[in-house]
């Protein structure tokens, strides 16, 4: 997650746009924009195969997730997938670029669903964490508490690893650089930058698949890494030798979205409505603890499963959110000076 960076745009469809929308409307199939790994055999579990159970709809996954994507869908209408969840910040600059259909009332049955999820574009989904995490057995006393220790490679020698999206770091940077959490927004890029700057020789990777942020510290490539919650909580229960720390961590909400003039829209808000639903959801973070948005879903877990989400309410208290509305107009050229940055 998500939350969704400026990564690789997929090859087109083989086929044309017409011929891909006719199909779809014949076989009453959903494409869902996926993640990978875990995530992907969670949602097959608690999503996919109990909505085709129950609607006959079948739901198929295309690989890669990508703001580009979204927009290069739109821009050529051809429409690869119909769903994709997006964090807040880049949900606010698809909104602002007109990237997005509208919640369908009526196909997204929103009077079924609490309306606190229920955005203009979107339905929020659930919430994630992007947080310190190092292996135990390369800090036997303890490691990094803070991303001023994440940033410390004298208390805390060793390899690193961060999510390649502009923002995170930058946001993680400021902290760090001891900016406090209110004070985050009007964001001082160049401050930023140049605290990123310090540490920019000691990051061994940019990650930038969930998949492949759970590869590197299990196979202990790296040291300490900022990574999503949900996946770290993963590998420790595969017993891999991970400490997690909410301190600091980075705490957002993942929206379903539909991209503008996507044919199958209908039928793409019908599933988001059985997404949104509170036992599906449930079973979703029982599998793999992200933050279910559905406060209805929270009374049908495990109070230690949900303290390990970054729904808790000791969790949320101790990290940090973005400021999406000043975020979202200035997006693109923040990725663009990024981009520029890693590169140098």
């Amino acid at each position: 997650m998500l939350a969704l960076g400026a990564g690789s745009v997929l090859g087109a469809p083989l086929v044309s746009a017409p011929f891909v929308r006719s199909v779809r409307a014949q076989t009453r199939t959903v494409y869902v924009n996926s993640y990978g790994g875990v995530w992907e055999t969670s949602w097959r579990k608690a999503f996919f195969e109990p909505f085709t159970a129950q609607t006959k709809i079948q739901v198929k996954t295309v690989p890669g997730v990508s703001f580009a994507k979204l927009k290069a869908q739109v821009q050529s209408r051809r429409f690869d997938w119909d769903v994709v969840n997006l964090g807040d910040v880049e949900y606010g600059q698809a909104v602002l670029e007109g990237l997005l259909e509208k919640v369908d009332p009526v196909a997204a049955k929103v009077d079924q669903l609490p309306r606190e999820i229920v955005r203009e574009y979107a339905i929020t989904s659930y919430s994630l964490g992007t947080n310190i995490v190092y292996r135990k057995d390369k800090f036997p006393n303890g490691g990094p508490q803070s991303w001023a220790d994440f940033w410390d490679v004298k208390r805390f020698p060793g390899p690193r690893c961060m999510y390649d999206r502009s923002f995170t770091c930058l946001a993680m940077a400021l902290l760090a650089d001891g900016v406090p959490v209110d004070k985050l927004y009007p964001m001082d890029l160049d401050r930023g930058f140049r605290k990123m700057s310090e540490l920019k020789p000691h990051i061994k990777v940019w990650w930038k698949e969930g998949s492949q942020s759970q590869q590197l510290i299990r196979d202990g490539e790296v040291d300490m890494i900022a990574m999503w919650s949900a996946r770290a909580i993963d590998l420790i229960e595969d017993k891999v030798p991970l400490e997690l720390v909410w301190n600091g961590a980075e705490i957002y909400n993942s929206n379903l979205i539909i991209p503008r003039g996507d044919p199958n829209a209908t039928t793409a808000w019908e599933f988001c409505n059985f997404v949104a639903s509170a036992k599906p959801q449930a079973e979703f973070a029982m599998m793999l603890p992200y933050g279910p948005a559905n406060p209805g879903a929270r009374a049908l877990m495990t109070e230690a499963r949900l303290r390990q989400t970054p729904a808790w309410p000791e969790n949320v208290k101790i990290g940090f959110t973005h400021d999406a509305a000043w975020l979202a107009p200035r997006l693109a050229q923040i990725r663009e000076r990024w981009t520029q940055w890693l590169t140098t």
